[in-house]
C-alpha cells in the first residue's frame, strides 16, 4: 500500500484516484486527435474473419527516433480491438483542422465507420488510408503489451504521407480545436 504524506498549506490536495477522477484529469491534457485504421483480415481454420477496423485515438506518441517507433493504446473491450489484437499492419492518421466529423465518425459505437467516412481508399497491404489527413504514418506492428485494460502497440513507421506543413486538430476537454493562430517570427 503506498501512503502520501499530507501536502503543505497552498499545495493541491492529493485524493485517492479513481476512474471518474483520473479522466477527469486526463481530459485537461491537450493531445493531437488521430485515427487508427487497420485492413480487414481473412479467417483462417480456427479464426473468424474480420472488418477493417478505425478508432479515434488520443494515445499516440512517438517512442523512438533511431530506430522510428511509435506508440497508441486501445482498450481490449473496444469493437476495433479483435482486428488490431491481429493486425500486421495499421495506419496512424493525424487529424487537420476541419476533420471533426472525421474524429466524431471514428470514436462513434454501434456504426460501420467506412460506410459512415466514404473519404477513404485501401493503402498498401489493404490498409484504410483516409484523405486530407495531415499526415499519415503507415506502419508494421513489432509489439502488443498489455496495460490494464488496455493494450499499448508499438509500431513502426515504414513510410510517411504529409500534406504541407500545418496546425493539427486538438482535443481538450470533450471538444475539438485547433493550435492555428499567430506564431513570434522566432520560436
Amino acid at each position: 500500500m503506498t501512503t502520501v504524506d499530507r501536502p503543505e498549506a497552498g499545495a493541491a490536495e492529493l485524493r485517492p484516484v479513481d476512474a471518474h477522477t483520473f479522466r477527469g484529469l486526463l481530459r485537461r491534457q491537450a493531445s493531437t486527435v488521430t485515427v487508427v485504421t487497420t485492413p480487414g483480415l481473412h479467417g483462417g481454420r480456427h479464426r473468424p474473419s474480420l472488418p477493417p477496423a478505425g478508432f479515434t485515438a488520443t494515445s499516440f506518441t512517438s517512442v523512438s527516433v533511431d530506430p522510428p517507433l511509435i506508440s497508441f493504446c486501445l482498450g481490449r473491450e473496444s469493437s476495433s480491438w479483435p482486428s488490431v489484437a491481429r493486425a500486421e499492419h495499421v495506419a496512424v492518421h493525424l487529424l487537420a483542422p476541419g476533420q471533426q466529423e472525421v474524429a466524431r465518425i471514428f470514436a462513434a459505437s454501434g456504426i460501420d465507420r467506412f460506410a459512415a467516412h466514404p473519404g477513404w481508399a485501401t493503402g498498401p497491404f489493404g490498409v484504410p488510408l483516409i484523405g486530407d489527413a495531415l499526415g499519415v504514418l503507415l506502419c508494421r506492428v513489432v509489439r502488443r503489451n498489455e496495460a490494464g485494460d488496455h493494450t499499448l502497440v508499438l509500431a513502426e513507421p515504414l513510410a510517411l504521407g504529409a500534406r504541407q506543413d500545418g496546425d493539427p486538430l486538438v482535443r481538450h476537454r470533450d471538444g475539438h480545436a485547433s493550435t492555428i493562430g499567430a506564431r513570434p517570427e522566432t520560436w
